[in-house]
């Protein structure tokens, strides 16, 4: 049975920072592929700096195209708005009972994961792939449950509101994203003060 590593997020956009965890998931974990799964909207943040949905995935189809174990996945942009993580691991267990999915997460939200929707659900039947996020110390009784897996991935301090500012502001942020994805936005003018 194929592993799949579910990693949820806007990518708004994706940066090598998301990069280089899911490559290090590969690399550490049993996890044989990693599957970005693109959000319409996350429950717990404002809609407002997103994005079109098409926009986002194109991106991250770009990010990774060289990369046959990495790929782009869209099954919530055809569920209902907000989406649930508990109701996409459903849908996606259903449509592939060949594979079996996991969470791949920041420390940070393991840190609020008891204020995800039917988070006791998603412990006892999924497994978690914990990577460290700078200033997150997740509480001893998740980090240890059974289900938790603490990854040893490299602190990247990037992220993707950064590099939205740093281009509203006038500062490119050159190699922090991939070629292909600078590229994209910079010729869509994505991100730029509106003059």
């Amino acid at each position: 049975m194929k592993h799949i590593g579910l990693f949820f997020g806007s990518f708004n956009p994706i940066h090598v920072g998301h990069l280089i965890v899911a490559n290090s998931m590969l690399e550490l974990t049993d996890i044989d592929e990693v599957w970005f799964v693109v959000s319409p909207q996350n429950p717990l943040k404002e809609r407002q700096t997103l994005l079109a949905d098409h926009h986002r995935m194109q991106m991250v189809r770009v990010a990774i195209d060289d990369n046959y174990k990495m790929r782009a996945c869209d099954v919530e942009m055809h569920l209902p708005i907000p989406s649930y993580t508990v109701v996409t691991l459903a849908h996606l267990s259903e449509q592939h009972p060949d594979k079996r999915f996991s969470l791949i997460i920041g420390g940070d939200n393991l840190e609020n994961f008891r204020r995800w929707r039917n988070y006791e659900y998603i412990l006892e039947h999924y497994d978690l792939y914990v990577y460290p996020r700078p200033g997150c110390h997740p509480e001893d009784e998740l980090a240890n449950h059974p289900h938790v897996h603490m990854v040893d991935v490299p602190m990247m301090d990037i992220s993707s509101s950064y590099i939205r500012k740093q281009i509203e502001e006038g500062h490119p942020p050159r190699y922090m994203l991939t070629e292909p994805v600078f590229n994209y936005l910079t010729e869509m003018h994505f991100y730029e003060k509106k003059k």
